[in-house]
């Protein structure tokens, strides 16, 4: 079956039943290996894409429900010539990455929340993380990053929301 959605701003089309996890059509079929694949339960949070807006687990979503949808995955939060987008950036400066197993997820998910809260307290920025498992960083470098964004200069694009 040919599904027809919008990834990262293109039109692709891709070949697959409708049940394939939309994860596996991302990193198999289009090559955005950013999005990772580990639970497949929708438990760990390192598949999570924006779907239509909405983050969303990617290993639970059938490809045949987001016909005609648009999908934003982490490549699209900085183009690879560009600057980070400030959360990518926040992160890199709190040296808060280590495997990188869970970022793209951690990532979306806080873009989530960005984009809803400006200015986020700690237990807003710890409930947003609640879907993410990391077992390398302990957190609390995600955390303090993320309360250190400085979204006074141009908060409209503090999260990459618009790439």
């Amino acid at each position: 079956m040919t599904t027809e959605l919008t990834v990262n701003g293109n039109l692709r089309r891709v070949h697959n039943p409708p049940m394939t996890p939309l994860a596996r059509v991302l990193r198999e079929d289009l090559h955005l290996t950013g999005t990772k694949l580990a639970c497949g339960e929708g438990f760990c949070g390192s598949c999570t894409v924006f779907v239509d807006g909405d983050a969303k687990a990617s290993c639970l979503i059938a490809l045949g429900t987001v016909a005609g949808s648009s999908v934003r995955t982490v490549e699209s939060m900085a183009s690879p010539r560009g600057p980070l987008a400030p959360v990518q950036q926040a992160m890199k400066d709190m040296d808060a990455v280590q495997c990188g197993m869970c970022f793209p997820g951690v990532l979306a998910s806080l873009t989530a929340l960005l984009d809803e809260v400006s200015h986020p307290d700690r237990q807003q920025v710890e409930g947003a993380l609640v879907g993410n498992i990391c077992r390398c960083t302990g957190y609390e470098r995600i955390v303090q990053a993320v309360l250190g964004i400085d979204r006074t200069a141009n908060p409209a694009d503090q999260t990459g929301a618009g790439a």
